[in-house]
């Protein structure tokens, strides 16, 4: 099994690093707690007294002593008064300290701590799941948890078996090869070890067997934690080159660029390809094309929807981004996919009103694009080149810009006889040269749109699609073409030059 992605997880020794250097406060900032607390216990040795603080249960020892010092539950500022006056060699850890912070004793507590002698018996750790206050983390050294790797999931997938094994009432088994193992663990990478456990113990329990018919039952729970998360969306990548009319020459580099990932790549001397961007008329086959990029590359693809990202809490946003970028990284090699790019950072201009910011997600996102060495490669669309930045569009960024025009007449035949045998239909039968013509000025969501709604016609009809049903559908079809034509003129006019046509 290959190991986690470089800077990816906080090996034990990263907190017994921090704590020998006598750090008075250091600061994890994670949703996988028992996780985070198991590797501080790891890093402090058994010798060490570890005490943990709740809003909920206050001070507790790690085990329980009969001895602890009790401070009332929900008291934050006492509790971290307490730890000030410890004598002895000793952990604490605070979880949820953060909505804490908004009290300002809590803060000049924090200050107080931060600022003792080097030769203080304890250290304080905060754990949190979100982002502590601007004024907390300048005080704290980061210790960054990342997330589990090959080797941890592995672990947890055989722990969790042995787990249900020994409790259950009947019998167990695991029927894995060692592939369906490795296929396994790839495809919990960006869960944290308390959703894997959760994933694989329920791939176990449905039919009391863990097997490879599981896989497509871990791909969908996945996909269902993802998008209860809100940052990253697991989507399924069921369409390859051939499901896509056109873009001959953006399928002619994805082809050349489809073994830059593989170690003989590196061997040969080169760097993993690191995306594309994608401009153009809206319906032409940008989005489709992400899908077709983690097809034919056997890689997962991952939908960002930076929307979701902006909060109402000052720092939540940007904490946010670096969780998915972080996300994205530990479940890499994979597809990144950033749809319309442009409405989210629609107000990163010097003049938004939105404090600055998308000025900040924007760089966020610019700096980890032009920095990142994981195996990502970045699939990102924008429709509307006036709202796009300037500043993205530098080489870098991308490996190359493509624009996706409207589909010429070669393309509109290829695109009818797509959708006509994804439909089940005759291609042979229906005129393609007859529906191209007619089809001028169409995008290809257009042209679908056109084959679905002739079929409705002859369905209602009573009688077999024709060629005849999908000519009234285009006539019948006022596209963008027609209706956006300056704005569309304008989007040609500046790609002419600066950018490479996809077709």
């Amino acid at each position: 099994m290959r190991g986690g992605a470089p800077g990816g997880v906080m090996k034990s020794n990263s907190v017994q690093r921090l704590v020998e250097a006598r750090h008075p406060l250091i600061a994890i900032e994670t949703a996988d707690e028992p996780r985070a607390l198991r590797l501080i216990r790891a890093a402090i040795g058994e010798h060490c007294a570890l005490v943990t603080w709740s809003v909920t249960e206050g001070l507790v020892d790690t085990p329980p002593s009969p001895a602890q010092t009790h401070v009332e539950p929900g008291k934050a500022a006492a509790a971290l008064r307490h730890v000030q006056a410890t004598t002895f060699r000793a952990v604490y850890v605070f979880r949820d300290l953060a909505p804490h912070c908004r009290d300002p004793q809590v803060v000049r507590q924090l200050r107080e701590l931060c600022f003792t002698p080097s030769d203080r018996p304890w250290t304080l750790i905060l754990v949190d799941a979100a982002p502590l206050p601007p004024e907390v983390r300048r005080l704290a050294a980061p210790a960054p948890l990342g997330w589990p790797d090959e080797e941890e999931l592995e672990g947890i997938v055989k722990r969790t078996f042995q787990q249900v094994r020994s409790t259950a009432l009947r019998d167990v088994a695991a029927r894995l090869t060692a592939r369906e193992l490795e296929q396994i663990v790839l495809l919990l990478r960006g869960l944290t070890t308390t959703e894997a456990e959760r994933v694989v113990m329920e791939a176990i329990v449905d039919d009391d067997v863990l097997d490879g018919r599981d896989l497509p039952r871990i791909m969908e729970a996945k996909r269902n934690l993802l998008a209860a998360s809100g940052c990253l969306e697991a989507r399924i990548a069921d369409v390859g080159p051939d499901d896509v009319g056109g873009l001959a020459a953006l399928k002619r580099w994805l082809e050349v660029r489809r073994g830059g990932f593989a170690p003989r790549a590196r061997a040969f001397g080169l760097d993993p390809p690191r995306g594309i961007l994608l401009l153009g008329v809206q319906g032409c086959g940008k989005s489709l094309s992400a899908k077709v990029v983690a097809a034919s590359w056997q890689m997962p693809l991952l939908r960002m929807d930076p929307g979701v990202f902006y909060q109402k809490f000052i720092g939540e946003s940007e904490a946010r981004m670096r969780e998915a970028l972080a996300q994205a990284e530990s479940m890499a090699p994979v597809v990144l996919w950033i749809d319309e790019i442009e409405k989210a950072f629609a107000s990163s201009g010097a003049a938004s009103a939105d404090g600055g910011l998308s000025q900040r997600m924007f760089g966020t996102l610019l700096t980890w694009l032009q920095d990142h060495r994981h195996p990502i490669f970045v699939v990102a669309t924008a429709n509307d080149i006036t709202q796009l930045p300037p500043e993205l569009m530098r080489k870098g960024r991308f490996d190359e810009i493509f624009f996706v025009d409207l589909p010429g007449a070669a393309e509109r035949r290829a695109i009818f006889a797509i959708h006509l045998r994804r439909r089940k239909r005759d291609v042979a039968a229906h005129d393609l040269e007859r529906l191209a013509a007619a089809a001028a000025g169409l995008s290809g969501a257009e042209i679908e749109q056109a084959v679905v709604t002739g079929m409705y016609a002859a369905f209602s009809g009573g009688v077999e699609l024709t060629t005849e049903h999908v000519l009234a559908a285009i006539a019948a079809t006022r596209p963008l073409s027609v209706v956006l034509r300056e704005r569309v003129e304008a989007l040609r006019a500046w790609a002419r030059g600066r950018c490479i046509p996809a077709d």
